[in-house]
């Protein structure tokens, strides 16, 4: 109960963690249940918090997409998480750029292309990436 007070777990996250301090699969797996059923522990509600909290740190619907599966959630609440969001990608995709980048035009090849990069690391498509190009 103290780890969910602070944030929010995926069902997966929450497991490996008691994992570490527990050693009875069948309790940690009766206690997730029940924290399931009381609407404790919800991978839905967590996916769309971590979608919130991530894409207002810069990052994109790719990487968040990737981390919410590394986190043990399932890819369709992760893409429906993640189309449900009220998040504009490309202006945070900007917002990105312009923060790491500032926002002047990039004026050769070479920079657009660490740009891209660091975009496209962030998370964004290449759609995202090349339509901040053409509208520079």
């Amino acid at each position: 109960m103290d780890l969910l007070a602070r944030r929010e777990y995926a069902r997966l996250e929450l497991r490996r963690r008691l994992m570490l301090k527990f050693a009875d699969d069948v309790l940690i797996d009766e206690a997730l249940e029940k924290l399931a059923d009381e609407g404790l522990l919800s991978d839905e509600r967590f996916a769309e918090s971590y979608v919130r909290h991530r894409s207002s740190a810069g990052f994109g619907p790719q990487r968040i997409l990737l981390e919410l599966r590394e986190r043990g959630v399932r890819d369709e609440l992760a893409k429906a998480a993640i189309n449900g969001s009220r998040c504009n990608w490309q202006d945070n995709a900007l917002a990105a750029r312009n923060k790491k980048f500032g926002a002047l035009p990039a004026c050769d090849a070479k920079s657009r292309a660490a740009r891209a990069r660091f975009l496209q690391y962030r998370g964004f498509s290449a759609d995202h990436i090349a339509e901040l190009e053409n509208s520079a």
